[in-house]
């Protein structure tokens, strides 16, 4: 476990680090007069997000149960905050910030760990009635629901989809019957598109995703040129530094669309390292997931790799035109602060869960699907 636990760190601190890199070249065409502005942002966020880190690796993983109602409710608060004038900030048309004093946060990324906490709390709490509709569907759609309305109505879809996967894997993981859990989660996407459909933004990125040629100078701009910094990269790519796409071509090469950068200065054998990176995170956060020493710790570990993992292959599938464009992050390497800090504060914990299970064998089976495999 020590091995696994110093290789997570070691790409961990690879990926921050190739983030900073890659952040220098993709902002320094944003502002003339200071093109270390995000730089220097960042490395403050990435100091911050380190501290919050350590601490979370000390900080035993069980005290989060009783943290869970409490964590959850202050998430949910900070998300009504952003929808009042005056207090919640708009930018590009979505309320999705809070401005306090100099410091800009997104409730949204905390809302991610929130979920992740109470959920493993309830499954873990609930796992022999779990198979009750009540408490096994009914009450964890209903918290789910709390934060995926408040979401949508930012509107962020993007978190919203990623926070509603990871919460149904979670409850699958957890034991809950698979029948039940496909038809509620089937109606609630049923909403979803409901709402995608009659929002003129969203529809016209699906339209855009669609016909990319057709809405080429409009909706489709970031994807055309995005496809155009890796066709431009090819295998070695143009060298460190030479991108053409950050040169306002790509409006978010610094953050959404940060990887095509990567792909365009380093080429496709850097792009497939770093997707080859969080294919290791996912696989050390099973690892890790496993050896818990509970059902909570086992399901919070499921969560934190779920959600970092998920993220990052919903940012590859939005870059390479796989899927419609979303506002979703590449975690470690975009720039963004509260993306950062909540990352570091889930590797954290993940990091105390594999400390824990080394002091004491796993009360928890290795099986992730031991209750339904009980049940057949």
């Amino acid at each position: 476990m020590r091995r696994t636990i110093s290789l997570f760190i070691a790409i961990v601190l690879i990926l921050v680090t190739l983030g900073i890199l890659i952040l220098a070249s993709a902002s320094s065409a944003k502002y003339d007069k200071d093109a270390s502005y995000f730089v220097r942002h960042q490395l403050t966020w990435l100091a911050l997000a380190f501290c919050a880190s350590a601490f979370a690796a000390r900080f035993d993983y069980r005290l989060y149960q009783k943290l869970a109602i409490p964590v959850a409710v202050i998430s949910v608060c900070l998300l009504v905050l952003v929808r009042i004038p005056g207090i919640g900030t708009i930018i590009n048309g979505s309320y999705r910030w809070l401005r306090i004093g100099p410091i800009t946060i997104q409730p949204s990324e905390i809302s991610k760990l929130s979920v992740i906490i109470l959920f493993s709390w309830w499954l873990a709490r609930n796992q022999r009635r779990i198979d009750e509709l009540k408490r096994g569907i009914l009450i964890p759609f209903a918290m789910l629901g709390c934060f995926a309305v408040l979401l949508v109505i930012e509107p962020d879809f993007g978190t919203t989809m990623l926070v509603s996967s990871v919460a149904v894997s979670m409850m699958f993981l957890g034991g809950v019957s698979v029948a039940p859990l496909l038809v509620t989660g089937l109606v609630g996407l049923l909403g979803v598109l409901v709402l995608i459909f009659h929002n003129p933004e969203r529809m016209s990125r699906i339209l855009a995703f669609l016909d990319p040629q057709k809405y080429e100078q409009d909706k489709a701009w970031q994807l055309i040129n995005s496809l155009r910094a890796f066709a431009g990269g090819n295998v070695g790519g143009v060298g460190f530094g030479n991108s053409m796409q950050k040169y306002h071509y790509l409006p978010e090469a610094h953050t959404d669309f940060i990887f095509p950068i990567i792909g365009e200065e380093l080429g496709l054998i850097a792009s497939l390292i770093v997707v080859l990176m969080y294919v290791l995170l996912f696989i050390f956060g099973l690892r890790i997931a496993l050896s818990a020493r509970d059902d909570f710790g086992r399901l919070l570990a499921y969560g934190i790799t779920l959600m970092i993992t998920i993220q990052a292959l919903i940012n590859f599938a939005v870059v390479t035109g796989c899927v419609p464009t979303k506002g979703l992050a590449l975690p470690f390497i975009s720039y963004g602060g509260s993306s950062l800090v909540i990352s570091g504060v889930m590797i954290g914990i993940l990091v105390n869960v594999a400390y824990s299970s080394m002091k004491s064998p796993s009360k928890a089976s290795a099986n992730p699907f031991k209750d339904r495999a009980r049940k057949v």
